[in-house]
């Protein structure tokens, strides 16, 4: 094996990362986890941790120190933060603090090949465009989120302000080196849009550490249907709620997690009498185990805004993965993936319809029983370990006087430690190795 001469280095800005959980921390520790071991020297730039996301017995000595390192061998640098209330006004606010931070803390990290913003955090996408310009070094934006077509379908701003995001946004985007999507049809319309150089790199999971769940009991009591993850505007749970109520007592939906509508959802259930149980969040092997007792979980995104057609939750690789019936209130190109997968459920977004599937499911069970398509999907199209290996190949292309040639055969060995193992489960493909090339 030839190795790079010395280690590329990269500088992430991110509004959210380690020990929070989160779809930035969850997707940049996977991909990171693997691209130190290609050859990168991956810092972050991150807040100060809002809320702790960890898993009970996680060390997470020194997150909060100016610099510390990461659970992965990465080098995180602090940015204070200004409130981590859930509400829209808070939240922009909070971002553009976070982001100015970040342009100034940037300053005095050092040296870097390459700068990548991973958005939705608009602000950041200035701080980064500004910290490339003044290191003299390529500029990487990953959009994880359909912006700025999202900020319009939710009304986050208006009038003369939407002009100017949009504005923003879409400056960032034509003067980036790189533009990362998550899926194949935001890539489409940044392309029919004029901007250059687009890849698609989508979220995905570590499948050495997800498990293939046994199949849900043949009889039960009830049915049990989880959603776990963001309760916001996004997700519009209040027809989940709505639903259950319908079906009554011969189902309990469970919803994990927190968010801005949490507690019109809790009230909502109340005055429903809905058979509804909200839980706080839940990371790690807990998320697995919640995953466990279900014979359903949801996916879901509001129908009336344009831009989820063009999104996928992060959420459905995992659930792909396990081996869980779906129940799927998505368009678009998540519903495509599931198709592709022969996995899940889709149906549509009104309350009754919702209903209706789950009393299909309390007459037949054995329509909960799933085959391995999905996990097979997964392992072809997004086990995070050749999703880095894409990364790594797109970002090496940025640094021809930088990155020689490499070859690199990693073995699975190489790259599976001991806290890869979740309940026993190990790769399926032992023998497999990834390949890659960059010129």
């Amino acid at each position: 094996m030839q190795p790079t001469p010395r280690p590329l280095r990269l500088l992430v800005l991110t509004h959210s990362y380690w020990p929070e959980h989160s779809p930035p921390q969850r997707r940049w520790s996977s991909l990171t986890r693997y691209l130190r071991h290609t050859g990168w020297d991956v810092s972050f730039l991150a807040p100060v941790p809002r809320f702790r996301g960890t898993e009970p017995g996680t060390d997470t000595t020194g997150h909060g120190r100016p610099t510390c390192t990461g659970p992965v061998g990465e080098t995180i640098h602090r940015v204070p933060f200004l409130s981590a209330r859930h509400n829209r006004g808070w939240k922009l606010a909070d971002q553009m603090f976070t982001a100015a931070a970040s342009a100034v803390r940037g300053m005095g990290t050092g040296e870097h090949d390459l700068v990548l913003v991973t958005a939705p955090s608009l602000p950041l996408l200035a701080s980064g465009w500004a910290l490339a310009r003044a290191k003299k070094v390529p500029f990487v934006v990953e959009m994880r989120d359909a912006w700025p077509n999202l900020a319009e379908d939710a009304n986050l701003v208006r009038g003369g302000g939407k002009s100017m995001i949009n504005q923003v946004v879409e400056f960032v985007q034509n003067h980036a080196d790189l533009v990362v999507t998550v899926t194949e049809g935001f890539a489409e319309t940044l392309r029919e849009r004029g901007v250059r150089n687009v890849v698609t790199i989508r979220n995905g999971v570590i499948l050495a550490r997800t498990p293939r769940l046994l199949p849900p009991p043949v009889e039960r009591e009830r049915l049990e249907v989880l959603y776990l993850g963001n309760h916001g505007e996004s997700q519009s749970l209040e027809r989940l709620v709505e639903a259950a109520a319908l079906v009554g007592d011969r189902m309990r939906l469970t919803l994990v997690g927190q968010g801005s509508r949490k507690p019109a959802l809790e009230a909502l259930a109340a005055r429903l009498r809905a058979p509804v149980r909200f839980l706080p969040p839940e990371y790690g092997s807990a998320v697995f185990e919640r995953y466990a007792e279900a014979d359903s979980v949801v996916i879901s995104l509001r129908d009336d805004w344009k831009s989820f057609e063009d999104t996928i939750p992060s959420k459905t690789y995992e659930v792909l993965s396990v081996g869980r019936h779906i129940t799927a209130i998505v368009r678009g190109e998540a519903a495509r993936v599931l198709a592709d997968a022969g996995e899940g459920s889709v149906v549509g977004s009104r309350p009754e319809e919702i209903a209706a599937l789950w009393q299909g499911l309390i007459a037949d069970r054995s329509r909960l029983r799933q085959r391995s398509t999905g996990r097979a999907w997964v392992a072809a199209n997004a086990d995070y370990r050749d999703l880095a290996a894409s990364y790594d190949a797109v970002l090496r292309t940025l640094l021809p006087g930088i990155a020689v040639p490499v070859r690199e055969e990693l073995e699975l060995a190489e790259l599976e430690f001991a806290d890869l193992e979740v309940a026993g489960v190990r790769r399926a493909r032992a023998a497999a190795r990834v390949k890659h090339h960059a010129a």
